[in-house]
């Protein structure tokens, strides 16, 4: 295994050399290609002009052939080769001259210092939405299996059908014109993960006092705790009637709440809470009725306890950040999570009539036993191939989101990049880009020998 990992460690070199040369290549081969004269602005006088295209020649070489910028490039990024003088002139060979990534043309600044501030934002969002999406898809797709034809299986085939036809860039449209805007619920914050005055909040949420505490405790817990009991009444009918009625309930408060009382709010929204706690409550899995049950009641709890507050609530910087982060993340996951849910669906009705799987029940394992330790396992292997392309794949689908909710991450940063023709920021970006796909590819080798033994690499 040690071998193996050295071998593709190595490999990755050459990959990622010609992911940038094929870059390279299309930013020279396109339409005014990288010159000086694209980075001047036209407005200016002649003497002035040249006086600039003069400078970007000297400060980046940018009148030098297309191979030599390549090759200088990679010659800077490497830690170890040759060394320059002012005239652009080599003067030496050094093996400890370290590694730059140059200065952007449009910033003016290093690119590590730019892809240091961008890059933890953006891995910050992949890092709560990748387990958010495999836990959600898991458990999804599991249960529809287990359910195949039964309500279960269809309404979320469905749901999940719809989430992932639907473009995440009018997804989050949507979100902050419904639920960020003025004109209607203004819950959450419309751009950023955090506000200004968060930075001199302290890092916790509290109150003012220890009593609006404790009544935020005590309603949320016997929300949370009635709605488990609830969740578990047997009488069926009734168990839906009740939630159908809360939901159209929450449903009335939410067109109460908005600024502009219109009658479609009225009829749509008491309609939507209706259904979507009535089939929480009609759903024969206990995970997911129990489960959103016991949010509503969470929340229920939460609208009531802030009604009896007397003194002011400070939501400090981690809950402030929590709140920028929650759009972003929906609007980042649903399309992901829809998608591998129907795939783990698939695997596991594969794997369920297998002739491995008829052996165990025909040696009277349990069906439980049957489903988590042997179809399950095997199961896992598409859903690791596929991980392989996530990580790259959320870092390019969050150009879209973060453009969306003004975030300053890595894809705001590719956009601006682009459009102002960034030599060095967009080389830098796509070998991060290409490293973390063959990192992503790693980690899937890797996991395939912990789910199947009979994977060897040695």
């Amino acid at each position: 295994m040690l071998t193996y990992l050295i071998r593709r460690i190595l490999l990755m070199i050459p990959t990622l050399l010609g992911i940038t040369m094929v870059v390279f290549a299309v930013m020279a081969s396109a339409p005014g290609g990288i010159s000086a004269e694209g980075l001047v602005e036209g407005n200016m006088k002649p003497a002035e002009k040249k006086a600039m295209i003069d400078y970007y020649n000297k400060r980046y070489g940018l009148d030098d052939p297309m191979p030599v910028q390549y090759l200088r490039w990679l010659n800077n990024i490497s830690p170890i080769g040759f060394t320059f003088d002012k005239e652009r002139n080599i003067d030496g060979f050094s093996l400890l001259k370290g590694s730059d990534l140059g200065e952007s043309f449009n910033y003016g600044r290093s690119v590590s210092d730019l892809i240091g501030e961008r890059l933890p934002i953006t891995l910050l969002l992949n890092v709560i939405t990748i387990p958010l999406i495999y836990i959600l898809a898991i458990i999804i797709g599991m249960n529809a299996a287990t359910d195949r034809g039964g309500r279960f299986d269809v309404s979320t085939n469905i749901i999940m059908l719809a989430l992932w036809s639907i473009p995440s860039m009018l997804a989050g449209v949507l979100m902050i014109g419904f639920f960020a805007s003025v004109q209607h619920w203004h819950w959450f914050p419309t751009s950023g993960l955090s506000s200004r005055e968060a930075y001199n909040m302290p890092f916790l949420p509290h109150w003012s006092s220890l009593f609006d505490v404790a009544k935020v405790f005590v309603f949320m817990m016997l929300g949370a705790v009635g709605a488990v009991i609830f969740g578990q009444w047997c009488n069926v009918k009734l168990r839906v009637i009740v939630s159908a009625l809360i939901g159209a309930a929450l449903g009335a408060w939410m067109a109460n709440s908005h600024p502009e009382t219109l009658l479609l709010n009225w009829i749509m929204l008491p309609l939507l809470g209706a259904v979507t706690l009535g089939l929480f409550a009609w759903t024969k899995f206990s995970f997911f009725r129990v489960g959103g049950l016991s949010m509503a009641g969470i929340g229920i709890g939460l609208l009531i306890a802030m009604q009896f507050q007397s003194g002011e609530f400070v939501r400090g910087f981690l809950f402030d950040k929590i709140w920028h982060l929650i759009l972003p993340i929906v609007a980042l996951s649903y399309g992901s999570f829809a998608g591998l849910a129907k795939i783990t669906r698939t695997s596991i009705l594969e794997n369920l009539n297998a002739d491995y799987a008829r052996t165990a029940r025909a040696k009277g394992v349990a069906e439980n036993d049957v489903l988590w330790k042997h179809v399950f396992r095997n199961s896992l292997l598409p859903l690791i191939t596929i991980f392989s392309g996530i990580l790259p794949g959320l870092l390019a689908g969050s150009v879209i989101i973060e453009s969306i909710f003004s975030i300053e991450g890595m894809g705001k940063l590719v956009i601006e990049a682009v459009q102002s023709r960034d030599r060095e920021l967009i080389l830098s970006i796509t070998m991060i880009g290409g490293i973390l796909s063959l990192i992503g590819y790693l980690i899937s080798d890797f996991l395939y020998t912990l789910v199947d033994p009979r994977v060897q690499y040695d």
